[in-house]
């Protein structure tokens, strides 16, 4: 077939006898001969009738239309009518029913004005549909040179190859025939057009990642701002593809090497536009329904596209998809697979990329929670120096969200005890979350505070932060006094230890005394007199404080659990 000028023109193709008229991304095509021309086509409610010099004797049914026809021009250029008028004994008036016609009945009626000699303008948006058409039809140029199939081919393979945004135009109009444009691979050369112009356009250097925090996935999700990358010129056009479209044309740029980031940030582009307005407002969702079945579909197809590479997508959009797969009850294969990716990512990760908004409270902690669990699970033989930083990131992570006055103590309370104690060296940011969310939470029970301050270790604290614990009235009585206990074990420790060591000072005294004389005789008696005061002075004190110790046993709630150190 002879290629078509890009300026507009008109003329008889020599080898296949159609007639061309081109302009930019349109074409008007119609047959350069035919055996029966319609003088005019009428419409009557759900009835066509094609009106020629000869009545009409064939009725063909599509969806609720009926077409009142002819049969030559229809048998001269459909191997398919042509076969069933032939099985239906087609002499005299015959009504057939088409079903599964790709298009349906608006294609249907393009069909009927090509086989009837009118002209039919092609796009982008009507070309694909009408090309599988005409392949369901069997109209092809063994029966006639010109036909349908031979025609929509040629402009169909013009637009994929000169024009992006057809391109893209032909994959959404594939959506209602996706499985003749899969079979007749419509959708391969349109996404390996794509792949092609994607990697051919791209600069390696220009990709910069710009951090943004998000609140909703309804808002934006902390992802890569394309807005700003010349690498992302195509995330828009493909954020419009249905989702099975979008994997074939992800797969297809995949196989071309591309930049994992890239190909992160344009997954990431999509889902913010697809799934951002999902009313995601609830856990009950009816599984049965059409619609949550295509949402769950949709996020399993996005886990698994994801490029291997750890840092292709971020935490905080990895956060955002795990918590619409378990509002959606995805495959549980798929969702420990994504938890233990983003388990894997902790370590690297700040406070802020945790923050998840919930439509229950301000955040949401339970997804935290079980990936903090999936990190414990696959960390156990870590270094201990690895295992702080993620004991670090929750605890500040704990500080940001313990402000949340719809935050339930037994979701704050699970994320607390997750981590095992080794995991923290120091409790200060634990505590100060701990501290704040009781300041928030003034309604809770004396056991609910009693649970979420269980974790707190006394000598985990520094000296600050255990002054403030002493005095704090906000901590469960049982921990207060714990505290206290701990406070005065401390000192009379330090005490005994200072005792000691003046014994010992006593004991060298005497020994030089005994090998000194004169003088030297008066001055160590002068000394021994100083730290026998001293002495009896820690005496007094350390007495004090085991009195002390006694009544503060006495006050102590029945709930109290003492190491087993401090009661020796």
């Amino acid at each position: 077939m002879a290629v078509m000028d890009v300026k507009s023109l008109e003329r008889v193709d020599p080898v296949n006898g159609s007639m061309f008229v081109k302009k930019h991304s349109h074409c008007t095509i119609f047959a350069a001969s035919v055996d029966m021309v319609a003088t005019s086509i009428e419409r009557s409610n759900n009835n066509w009738f094609i009106q020629t010099k000869v009545p009409n004797d064939l009725i063909i049914q599509i969806e609720e239309k009926s077409f009142h026809l002819h049969k030559l021009p229809l048998v001269s250029r459909s191997g398919f009518i042509n076969r069933m008028v032939f099985q239906n004994r087609g002499y005299g008036n015959l009504s057939l029913q088409i079903d599964n016609l790709p298009g349906g009945a608006k294609y249907f009626e393009l069909v009927l004005k090509f086989c009837y000699g009118w002209k039919v303008n092609l796009t982008a948006k009507n070309v694909a549909p009408l090309y599988c058409a005409a392949h369901f039809l069997e109209m092809s140029d063994d029966l006639e040179q010109g036909n349908l199939i031979s025609v929509t081919e040629a402009f169909l393979s013009y637009i994929i190859v000169s024009s992006w945004k057809d391109t893209v135009r032909i994959f959404k109009s594939c959506e209602s025939i996706s499985s003749w444009a899969r079979e007749l691979q419509i959708l391969k050369r349109c996404s390996e057009t794509i792949a092609w112009r994607v990697c051919t356009n791209v600069n390696v250097n220009s990709l910069e990642e710009n951090e943004v925090y998000v609140n909703d996935l309804s808002e934006s999700i902390n992802h890569t701002d394309t807005n700003n990358l010349s690498d992302g010129w195509w995330f828009e056009d493909l954020s419009f593809l249905r989702i099975d479209h979008f994997v074939e044309v992800i797969e297809s740029i995949k196989r071309k090497k591309i930049q994992p980031k890239l190909l992160g940030s344009c997954i990431t582009h999509w889902t913010v536009k697809w799934l951002s307005g999902l009313a995601l407002r609830h856990n009950n969702l009816n599984q049965k329904d059409l619609t949550v079945q295509m949402h769950k579909v949709t996020t399993e197809c996005l886990i698994k596209i994801l490029p291997a590479e750890r840092n292709s997508v971020s935490c905080n959009f990895l956060l955002h998809l795990l918590k619409v797969a378990h509002i959606m009850k995805i495959d549980s294969e798929l969702l420990h697979k994504l938890e233990r990716r983003i388990a894997l990512m902790l370590e690297s990760c700040k406070a802020k990329d945790l923050l998840v908004k919930s439509s229950v409270t301000l955040f949401n902690v339970d997804i935290i929670a079980k990936v903090v669990e999936a990190y414990v699970s696959l960390s156990l033989c870590n270094p201990l120096s690895r295992m702080y930083a993620v004991g670090r990131l929750v605890d500040e992570y704990l500080v940001l969200v313990a402000r949340d006055k719809s935050l339930p103590a037994r979701s704050f309370q699970l994320l607390v005890e997750v981590l095992p104690k080794e995991a923290r060296n120091c409790d200060d940011n634990l505590y100060r979350a701990i501290d704040t969310y009781l300041k928030a939470h003034p309604n809770l029970t004396e056991e609910e505070r009693r649970n979420i301050c269980r974790v707190l270790e006394y000598h985990k604290l520094s000296q600050d932060a255990r002054k403030h614990a002493t005095k704090n009235e906000r901590l469960p009585v049982n921990i207060t006094t714990q505290f206290m206990l701990l406070e005065q074990v401390d000192m009379s420790r330090a005490f005994m230890a200072a005792a000691s060591n003046n014994q010992r000072t006593i004991s060298q005294a005497i020994l030089r005394v005994s090998k000194g004389t004169g003088k030297g005789w008066i001055s160590s008696q002068k000394e021994i007199k100083i730290m026998k005061e001293d002495v009896a002075v820690l005496k007094f004190q350390v007495g004090e404080l085991q009195q002390r110790k006694v009544e503060l046993q006495k006050h102590m709630n029945k709930g109290v659990i003492l190491p087993g150190w401090l009661c020796v």
